[in-house]
């Protein structure tokens, strides 16, 4: 078995990236219908950088998952906390579903709230952010069901297509954050 359950949901788990699963990250992080959503249409992705970027990660110890569905162990997509400040206690979230098939089916909705109650629970944080582009609108809705609240914007600050779009921050904090997703807890 190449997932290992970390963080075990009602739907799907979060598992430890795989450097063998490179291939699909790039397949996905070259598809604009992924990568429009989560600004990141301009990069160019090729399974060698994929595949250090992964391996470096799990050297450095950052805590980058892949969303797995429990029912066949499928790889849908990748979340992680980084910009982590141990003193302030403050983090930044990113996350994306990589197929088309699997978005607006409560699996990222999931993978966050996992990701939060790690966050908070588990590497003491007090604040959570993200950004996301303000024409995300499927996002940000998924963003405020899990408790995400809007705290600023930088106005016009990403191209694509001819046009501008803002910079969406969004963050949580652990006192808004009250319960426990991670079914396989030990205490």
């Amino acid at each position: 078995m190449k997932y290992f359950k970390k963080l075990e949901g009602e739907k799907n788990y979060l598992s430890p990236m795989n450097a063998e699963d490179a291939e699909m990250y790039v397949k996905w992080l070259n598809d604009f219908k992924t990568t429009d959503g989560v600004g990141h249409s301009k990069n160019l992705i090729n399974i060698e950088s994929e595949r250090e970027w992964i391996e470096d990660s799990l050297k450095k110890g950052n805590f980058n998952f892949a969303i797995v569905k429990l029912e066949n162990d499928e790889l849908i997509g990748n979340c992680g906390i980084d910009s982590i400040d141990y003193t302030d206690r403050h983090a930044t979230l990113g996350i994306f579903i990589g197929e088309e098939e699997n978005r607006s089916k409560g699996y990222g909705a999931e993978a966050l709230k996992l990701l939060l109650d790690y966050g908070f629970n588990y590497l003491n944080m007090h604040n959570i952010m993200l950004q996301v582009k303000s024409f995300n609108e499927r996002a940000i809705a998924c963003y405020k069901k899990v408790g995400f609240k809007e705290f600023g914007r930088r106005r016009e600050s990403y191209f694509l297509n001819g046009k501008y779009y803002d910079d969406v921050s969004m963050d949580i904090l652990e006192d808004e954050f009250k319960s426990d997703y991670i079914k396989n807890k030990n205490v």
